[in-house]
């Protein structure tokens, strides 16, 4: 008598359902993995190569400045005309204040007449628009002491306007108390950059 074995898959007499075939691993995994790893490795050659060009450009550069000096002893003419270019970027760039020491004109807000005023010249130089406005301004005595501007006090007090580049406005300043004005200190904005005149 030949014995006999049940198919597979089926049970076999005593030993209950034989174990499941082990899974075949997908090397799909494996596969995103090197992908990544080699985006990953493209974009630091690509950093290491950046990094290498520009320092290479900067030694040029660095090199480059070395040559003008020369030129420059050469040609000793020259000189005062690199001056007037240093002043030219002064303009371009920032705003000028400009500021002197004028008589106080009582206006109908103002009470009394113990006030002390500075007439004010904004320009604006740069290349954005700036706000000029009286609460944008501060002056300073001769003690160190700061005063802020008073409001409505003086008659030709500064217009609050937007200055375009190129643009000016005048107009006056005024803090509270008798004292003698120093410099005045106007603010682009409350919290902006500040820009400082001494009173002529």
């Amino acid at each position: 008598m030949s014995q006999q074995f049940p198919p597979p898959g089926q049970p076999q007499p005593g030993y209950g359902y034989p174990p499941p075939p082990q899974p075949k691993k997908s090397n799909t995994g494996k596969i995103i993995g090197f992908g990544c790893l080699g985006i990953v490795g493209l974009f630091v050659l690509l950093a290491i190569l950046g990094a290498l060009l520009g320092d290479s450009s900067k030694d040029k550069t660095s090199k480059e400045p070395a040559a003008p000096p020369a030129a420059a002893s050469s040609a000793p003419s020259k000189a005062p005309e690199t001056k007037p270019s240093s002043a030219e970027p002064e303009k371009k760039t920032g705003v000028v204040v400009a500021a002197k020491k004028t008589e106080f004109e009582k206006s109908i807000i103002a009470q009394g007449s113990d006030y002390t005023s500075v007439s004010v010249t904004v320009t604006n130089n740069s290349s954005k628009p700036i706000n000029v406005n009286p609460l944008y301004f501060a002056i300073t005595d001769s003690n160190g002491t700061k005063h802020v501007a008073e409001l409505g006090a003086d008659e030709n007090q500064i217009a609050t306007v937007e200055l375009a580049p190129g643009e000016n406005v005048t107009g006056v300043i005024t803090g509270k108390g008798s004292f003698t004005p120093k410099s005045v200190t106007y603010t682009d904005g409350l919290i902006g950059k500040s820009f400082r005149a001494d009173v002529s």
